[in-house]
């Protein structure tokens, strides 16, 4: 008995020195939200996404972030930068809805003290954008159009373009580079554009001025919106003369515009087959490639923009200066940048570079028996 009791006194002094160390032991530094993440909606798939992909990059680090959607209204996102700066945010990572609205909240940030990092979207005339984290744009433009030419044979091709939002810097730099590629094969007579009588206005003209690419896109803007890319196809179809049907050529912004066009011209009894770009590489874009209903999409890796927008807010917390290859112009200032590269995907590599490099996982997709 009394070797018992002499036992169960040890292990009680045991437990005791126990607790008192683990008491003792240091507890994991809190991280420091001092990251204020403004993404444009989550209405599209590319925003949920990055959501997820700015948490898991922040992991292994010292610090979190704040992530906010402002549902495509500038003054929400006006909103939102307010709040996260009265939480005391040091950096600023924002994707603009409109890029020239979003001045005041990088200006409201800068006045704060707050690096501003723009974040896919240049935000437009101001001096308060310290970083833009990019994809080549026009460089998207260019594949896309190049796209369209490689798969064109003959002449006379009816060409169909659609652009994005006039509000958004990215639209304009989309069509840049598209229109370089595509104006020699219009002047040419490869193409003849079917949809917009400014761009058939400008058509033996290779480098357009932004007021012209602005008068273009008035034509053909989807504004990034799927019902208004169907309405403006079916508008554009309803117009249009047969001769102006069967194998047809479009140029379309993005994936969720592509595939809204895509469904409205399979739908005309009289086009017979078409070629269509994309970009994003998002799911149901990828899934429509596999089907033979979308033919291509770039795909823009947003794993490495997401990571430099995060390298580039830590560099700026701990009092360094984020690596720049070349500068945007947002009409005030030269914005330093590091674009990051573009790829093609069409159906011949979706598995090679999509599947194979870990960004989706194959069970993601339907595939084809074979």
């Amino acid at each position: 008995m009394k070797r018992f009791k002499g036992t169960a006194l040890v292990l009680v002094a045991l437990l005791l020195v126990v607790g008192i160390l683990a008491g003792c032991a240091p507890k994991q530094a809190a991280k420091q939200k001092v990251i204020g993440i403004v993404l444009p909606t989550k209405d599209e798939p590319r925003w949920i996404q990055d959501e997820t992909r700015f948490n898991d990059a922040l992991k292994d680090t010292d610090y979190s972030a704040e992530i906010m959607f402002s549902q495509g209204d500038p003054a929400r996102e006006k909103q939102n930068v307010e709040t996260l700066i009265g939480q005391g945010i040091k950096v600023l990572i924002l994707c603009a809805h409109d890029a020239v609205a979003a001045a005041a909240s990088a200006e409201a940030a800068r006045d704060a003290g707050v690096k501003v990092i723009s974040y896919d979207r240049l935000i437009l005339d101001t001096d308060a954008v310290d970083y833009y984290v990019t994809f080549d744009s026009v460089e998207v433009g260019r594949k896309q159009g190049q796209y369209l030419v490689d798969h064109a044979t003959g002449q006379n091709n009816p060409l169909y373009l659609y652009a994005g939002a006039l509000s958004d810097n990215n639209s304009f730099l989309f069509f840049q580079g598209a229109w370089e590629v595509l104006q020699p094969k219009i002047a040419d007579g490869t193409f003849v554009i079917a949809n917009s009588t400014k761009a058939e206005a400008l058509k033996d003209k290779n480098s357009l001025t932004r007021d012209e690419i602005a008068d273009i896109i008035g034509q053909i803007t989807t504004n990034w919106d799927f019902n208004t890319a169907k309405n403006l196809a079916q508008a554009n179809l309803s117009s249009a003369p047969k001769t102006l049907k069967g194998n047809v050529f479009i140029l379309a912004p993005n994936d969720g515009t592509a595939r809204s066009i895509a469904d409205t011209f399979a739908a005309d009894p009289d086009i017979t087959s078409y070629v269509i770009t994309g970009q994003d590489a998002e799911k149901p874009s990828v899934q429509y490639i596999i089907d033979g209903k979308q033919s291509m999409t770039v795909f823009k890796d947003v794993r490495v923009l997401v990571r430099d927008a995060i390298n580039a807010a830590i560099t700026y917390l701990e009092g360094g200066e984020p690596e720049a290859t070349t500068t945007y112009n947002n009409g005030v200032k030269d914005v330093p940048s590091k674009p990051s590269e573009v790829q093609v995907v069409d159906k011949s590599n979706v598995r090679e570079i999509l599947i194979d490099s870990g960004y989706y996982s194959e069970s993601d997709f339907t595939w084809p028996t074979e």
